[in-house]
């Protein structure tokens, strides 16, 4: 006669099932009786010495941090040596690329921001890479194509980014969707984002079903997007508690230092439930920035929250970006302490120092914080969109020329036009019915989803590139700042083939497939 057989559960002290224990009814007779009673704290997970720690930490010193606090003029050749030792860290993301940094490397720097990439990537080969991606504007000023918008995130996935941070300025889903199609095609990681803000109508209830949404899109986790520095504890542990109700996705936080609650907000954020902060190793944190990285591995060490990075893999990391912002000294305008007005202004870290920037160059510096009571009144003239790029620049150039020439809604740029228009998408809120008046007479704004009215624009492109065309990107590049790539990239096919740029090349390189 066969023995019974029995199968004994053992769980842990959750009364999950960790192992599974097969023997016959008469030996498991005898064991529980020689054995002595073990309590569920006597139970053991296998791997619990190797548990995954518990929240995740992003370092924005190769991105974010640099375009807040430097207008974005941290070169190549200054990333790459500390890349080893980043690498051994143990980050949840570097990010790295996309936002500002496309066109500062390209305009300012002489750089080619696709080699940046792929410099990168070859260093950090244990640390998934990250990039911001501005949706239908991908890393420029406008909506392009949808054939520019896929063949761009193929290219930026193809050429070493791993995380794509997909956001919309105004948080109009259409704007995303492309992208997001595309990122999920080319096996990338896809993190759609909520770009927060506070006005009349963006409520907790809204914030929460563009999560759902974004969840129903394919996005593997959300980002809640702060870039003015407005979050405040408070608000963010019910805004994550709202989130994680909604969807099952891990949650990440980008917040600036600029109002003096980043830090505290980082911490109700986690003990709501987020998963994931952004970061900036110290010399490049705080003010403008993120809050610093070795100040919130302490914070969270030795508890339920704690990242599992060691301040000693960070110190040499520190000395590097501190000899760096020595370097760089004179370029660094961002806020050095608390601007509490941040609060009032609603101005993302990056549009401050870059709004300083402008106002210096063009010798009207004194009228800073006249620009800066204006841009409340213009954003909600314009329907209060989140101050994000591109709105952030398009709101603050308009404000800007209503300080300066003396006279609101005088001049207008054409990217304003094309925002009352309807072609950077959705305003959260109506516009003001008299300004748009002003801006586009009796002209009405289109209603479909924007990049439906941008036909193709790659072919076009590759026959205006002609000659100067070192690699497929490089087309790419054109599309996105047509008039700084038709001085940076001649200038780089020289370097590139030893030629002297004052007569094009007799033949053409071969031709890439794009």
């Amino acid at each position: 006669m066969s023995e019974t057989v029995v199968k004994q559960e053992i769980k842990d002290a959750n009364g999950n099932v960790i192992a599974t224990k097969i023997t016959t009814a008469e030996a498991a007779q005898q064991a529980e009786a020689a054995a002595p009673a073990v309590t569920v704290n006597e139970v053991k997970k296998p791997a619990e010495a190797k548990k995954k720690p518990r929240v995740g930490i992003t370092e924005t010193a190769f991105r974010d941090a640099h375009q807040s606090i430097m207008a974005t003029r941290l070169r190549t050749e200054d990333m790459l040596p500390i890349c080893e030792a980043v690498d051994e860290v143990g980050y949840h993301s570097i990010e790295c690329w996309g936002g500002a940094t496309f066109d500062a490397a390209m305009r300012f720097l002489h750089e080619d921001p696709w080699d940046r990439l792929r410099q990168l990537k070859k260093r950090l080969k244990k640390t998934k890479t990250q990039m911001l991606l501005r949706g239908q504007n991908l890393v420029g000023y406008r909506h392009y194509s949808d054939e520019t918008v896929r063949e761009f995130v193929k290219r930026a996935i193809g050429n070493g980014v791993d995380i794509v941070r997909v956001f919309d300025a105004l948080n109009d889903l259409r704007n995303m969707s492309i992208a997001a199609e595309t990122v999920k095609k080319e096996g990338g990681e896809l993190q759609m984002t909520i770009s927060y803000t506070v006005s009349p109508v963006h409520t907790l209830e809204l914030f929460a079903k563009q999560a759902k949404d974004m969840a129903d899109m394919g996005a593997d986790s959300i980002c809640i997007k702060d870039m003015a520095g407005l979050l405040s504890p408070v608000s963010v542990a019910a805004l994550v508690k709202a989130i994680k109700k909604k969807v099952n996705l891990p949650v990440q936080i980008h917040s600036h230092y600029t109002s003096g609650m980043a830090s505290m907000t980082y911490m109700a954020a986690l003990e709501a439930g987020a998963d994931v902060v952004d970061c900036a190793i110290s010399p490049f944190a705080m003010g403008t920035s993120q809050p610093a990285t070795e100040t919130m591995v302490a914070a969270l060490a030795g508890g339920p929250l704690d990242t599992g990075l060691s301040l000693e893999k960070l110190l040499p990391i520190a000395k590097h970006y501190q000899k760096l912002r020595e370097k760089y000294k004179d370029l660094i305008m961002g806020i050095s302490g608390v601007d509490v007005n941040i609060l009032l202004y609603q101005i993302p870290g990056g549009m401050y120092s870059n709004l300083q920037s402008q106002l210096k160059e063009g010798g009207c510096l004194d009228k800073f914080n006249e620009v800066l009571e204006e841009v409340p009144r213009v954003r909600k003239e314009m329907g209060y969109p989140p101050l994000v790029t591109p709105t952030s620049q398009i709101v603050g150039t308009q404000a800007a020329m209503n300080v300066i020439s003396g006279k609101r809604w005088k001049m207008i740029p054409n990217e304003v036009r094309q925002y009352f228009r309807g072609y950077y998408g959705k305003t959260p809120a109506p516009v003001d019915p008299e300004i748009q008046k002003i801006v586009l007479g009796d002209e009405q704004p289109i209603t479909c989803r924007p990049g439906e009215k941008i036909p193709p624009e790659i072919e076009q492109a590759k026959k205006e590139i002609g000659v100067w065309c070192t690699q497929p990107e490089d087309v790419l590049s054109y599309i996105l700042f047509p008039q700084v790539a038709k001085d940076f990239l001649p200038a780089k096919f020289a370097r590139e083939n030893l030629v002297d740029i004052g007569e094009e090349p007799q033949e053409a390189p071969e031709a890439y497939a794009i």
